[in-house]
């Protein structure tokens, strides 16, 4: 009853979906941490703030397609370009297991980091300032920029996209300047 029409919508329909999910882009995430072991080109090493040591493959094939913000590329070095062994980094990647694809990095001030985990109370989006309650440590607040990298569910945006909401679990690294703690980089799932 199917017959031939039939069978052949559904192989033609069965290879277009096979078409589309090998043309997707692959999300980039981003994680912060400290490069450990470098080998240019191949692998990059780096104990994560979270306690992990992760190893990463540098992105050696550029025509894979990826879906990073202009914006936060800019802010970095290619993988196969950054040399810095020891350097406080934000590690652009996409993949899953071991080893992850780096795509970018990029370095994070030498000056002292404040790093809070908390629950968000309160978010003024036109000062662009997020409050977190932390335990220990009570009230913060941080101000989020453009510069301002966030990781979400959906990937690794600016701060500009960032649009927290209460009681949102969040993990902030930050840089303090002239009494204003400026986030450098959130982690909020």
């Amino acid at each position: 009853m199917f017959g031939r029409l039939g069978t052949f919508c559904l192989l033609v329909g069965y290879l277009s979906l096979c078409t589309f999910i090998a043309s997707a882009q692959e999300v980039v995430h981003a994680l912060t941490g400290t490069v450990t072991s470098m080998n240019p080109g191949k692998t990059i090493q780096v104990d994560t703030d979270d306690g992990a040591e992760v190893d990463f493959k540098d992105l050696t094939k550029s025509n894979i397609s990826l879906e990073f913000s202009k914006d936060l590329r800019a802010q970095a070095t290619s993988a196969d370009h950054f040399n810095t062994k020891g350097t406080h980094v934000i590690v652009y990647y996409f993949g899953e297991g071991d080893p992850m694809t780096a795509v970018a990095l990029q370095g994070l001030p030498s000056a002292p980091l404040k790093r809070t985990i908390g629950t968000v109370v309160k978010f003024d989006r036109h000062q662009r300032v997020m409050t977190v309650e932390s335990t220990p440590g009570g009230v913060q607040s941080f101000h989020i920029d453009p510069t301002t990298v966030v990781e979400t569910a959906v990937g690794a945006v600016d701060g500009r996209k960032f649009d927290p909401q209460k009681r949102d679990q969040v993990r902030v690294t930050a840089a303090s300047a002239q009494g204003t703690q400026t986030a450098l980089f959130i982690f909020a799932k």
